[in-house]
């Protein structure tokens, strides 16, 4: 489903990825792990088309990324959902519009269908009855889940999490990581999960990779990780303070 190529993108001087190789299966739950600042959140903005490489190829579905024109690369965006870190919803808007906002942007259906797709998605994350909310009435917790119900309100192929469990107390964390999961198996879509949250990881990846100085230098089933040979993936999903990782930045 996406396939990524020897990826280069640099900032300025700085090089973000560095020749980036991935694959990532149709239907598959892929985990992204690193350390904040290594470009995880870069790597899920060129599978979406945001970011346009220096070198390299992004394909999703067979198509190439790096090369389609404004139309062909807005249809392809239709057929994947982003979860943003803070949930990025609209604080104008209340949570039906919202959910249903892709709906309302990109396909003409009528009142009553979107209504029903609404509904329906809030039922797959567990809330019902709170279409009529505002953003500033919801928890964190619930803000998390709309923004999921929104995700899946246009029935993607693809859902991109950018760090889902962020800033949320741990037994929430610990529900948003069941509900990926359940939706995965509901919905057969292929997701990619960035996060370095180690016990979010474990929980919802199908194939764990581990970026570090912009390339995949790890990648696994969750099992293989926990019991990787690798110096630097042992130090990282082990939160250690001494390593290769830490004598590099020294």
């Amino acid at each position: 489903m996406i396939e990524i190529k020897e990826l280069y993108k640099s900032f300025n001087s700085h090089q973000v990825l560095s020749g980036l190789n991935l694959k990532i299966q149709k239907g598959s739950t892929c985990v992204i792990i690193g350390r904040s600042g290594c470009g995880k959140s870069v790597l899920l903005k060129h599978i979406v088309g945001i970011l346009r490489p220096d070198s390299g190829k992004v394909f999703v579905d067979g198509k190439d990324v790096t090369s389609l024109k404004d139309k062909e690369l807005n249809a392809l965006r239709l057929k994947i959902s982003i979860v943003f870190q803070g949930g990025a919803l609209f604080d104008s808007l209340n949570v039906a519009e919202n959910v249903g906002f892709g709906l309302i942007e990109h396909q003409h259906i009528g009142h009553k269908e979107l209504m029903e797709r609404v509904r329906e998605s809030l039922a797959l994350v567990d809330l019902r009855g709170v279409e009529e909310m505002m953003p500033s009435s919801l928890s964190g917790g619930m803000k998390k889940r709309v923004a999921l119900a929104r995700a899946i309100c246009i029935k993607p192929d693809i859902i991109l999490y950018d760090e889902p469990t962020t800033g949320v107390d741990p037994i929430t964390a610990d529900s948003i990581n069941e509900l990926i999961k359940s939706l995965h198996d509901k919905l057969k879509v292929t997701a990619v999960v960035v996060t370095h949250d180690m016990k979010s990881a474990y929980r919802v990846a199908d194939r764990i990779a581990m970026m570090y100085q912009g390339k995949i230098i790890a990648e696994g089933s969750p099992q293989e990780i926990q019991q990787t040979q690798n110096p630097v993936v042992h130090q990282f999903i082990n939160g250690l303070s001494q390593g290769p990782i830490t004598e590099s930045l020294g």
